[in-house]
């Protein structure tokens, strides 16, 4: 009887993570200096299916955003994505430098340079349901070289 609800549950459990896949690749976080009390983190993120990013938290930051850096006329302007990120389904949404990122502010320490930080993603499927994804996230002056190991993960 054991085995048959063991079977069950993984079949149900390899339902719900087929149903909600999203993939994340070459995340980094930028380092900063002493003082400094806000940097960001960038990423590639892919949803099979289509979702939307609805939440970033870290321990390392008091608060955790999804921004959205954009042109007004002459001045760049940078905003909190309100109601979450879209992923269009098979689609990679780059999250870079001067268009969307994670900002984390209220930082607790300063970032060091070839340190990896905590990050967990909360995503929303099409039927409201949520998944997480935990990062740790590699510290670099600049984006590392594209498929590098650390930071990529698969939900």
């Amino acid at each position: 009887m054991k085995l048959k609800t063991l079977a069950i549950l993984l079949a149900l459990s390899s339902g719900a993570l087929y149903a909600q896949t999203v993939d994340v690749k070459d995340a980094w976080a930028r380092a900063t200096v002493p003082g400094q009390k806000a940097t960001g983190a960038f990423m590639k993120i892919t949803a099979k299916d289509g979702a939307k990013l609805v939440s970033v938290t870290s321990p390392v930051a008091g608060v955790a955003e999804v921004h959205e850096m954009k042109m007004d006329g002459d001045v760049m302007k940078m905003r909190a994505v309100a109601g979450g990120l879209d992923l269009p389904a098979g689609k990679a949404v780059e999250l870079k430098p001067g268009g969307y990122h994670v900002m984390l502010m209220d930082l607790k320490a300063p970032l060091q340079k070839d340190s990896t930080i905590p990050m967990t993603l909360t995503f929303k499927d099409a039927k409201g349901a949520e998944t997480r994804t935990e990062l740790s996230v590699p510290v670099s002056a600049m984006a590392p070289t594209p498929g590098m190991a650390h930071g990529e993960h698969k939900h």
